[in-house]
């Protein structure tokens, strides 16, 4: 099950095809970030690609 690189808390599969990385860590979950820095991170990832 993959899980947060930052606080070690379990995500589900989705999340973690949503938010990881190229490499597949997860810098910040819901359990230890703001739900509005993770929506700027999706932005952000999106904008780049």
């Amino acid at each position: 099950m993959p899980e947060c690189n930052h606080c070690g808390a379990h995500v589900s599969d989705r999340f973690a095809r949503v938010f990881a990385d190229e490499a597949g860590h997860i810098r910040a979950c819901p359990s230890c970030s703001a739900n509005a820095g993770i929506a700027e991170a999706a932005r952000r990832r999106a904008h780049e690609a």
